[in-house]
């Protein structure tokens, strides 16, 4: 199949897809006219791409998960890979307790700064 029904049936963009080649996750073929083509494996490759994407995993990760990959939700025992994902966990996991911390400071900012103003700056205050 060519770039554009891949980029169709699978929700992307052609840029995208070019994007994905290049970066080594997806393989083409090319035609004499220079065309890219895939084959019918390419489908599901990109939705595994787009699903380890989502899971927060960067390119060079999902380069070495991929080829493990049976379905978007679960990938084979392959060596090193477990580890690799683990990895990636605790990098997820120090981010959330970095975006908790952010959030609470946020949060008691607004609050001490709605307090200070008083009533009268309040969202409730301002729409009437």
């Amino acid at each position: 199949m060519l770039i554009g029904e891949l980029a169709r049936r699978t929700g992307t963009t052609t840029r995208l897809l070019r994007h994905y080649e290049k970066t080594g996750l997806l393989r083409s073929d090319r035609c004499e006219n220079g065309y890219r083509t895939y084959d019918a494996t390419a489908v599901q490759t990109v939705r595994h791409i787009r699903a380890l994407l989502a899971a927060g995993l960067p390119t060079r990760v999902i380069r070495q998960v991929l080829p493990c990959a049976t379905d978007p939700a679960t990938v084979l025992p392959c060596p090193g890979v477990l580890e690799v994902l683990r990895t990636q966990l605790d990098i997820l996991d120090e981010r959330a307790e970095e975006l908790d911390a952010a959030w609470k400071v946020l949060r008691r900012t607004i609050s001490t700064t709605e307090a200070a103003a008083g009533p009268e700056t309040t969202p409730a205050s301002t729409t009437a």
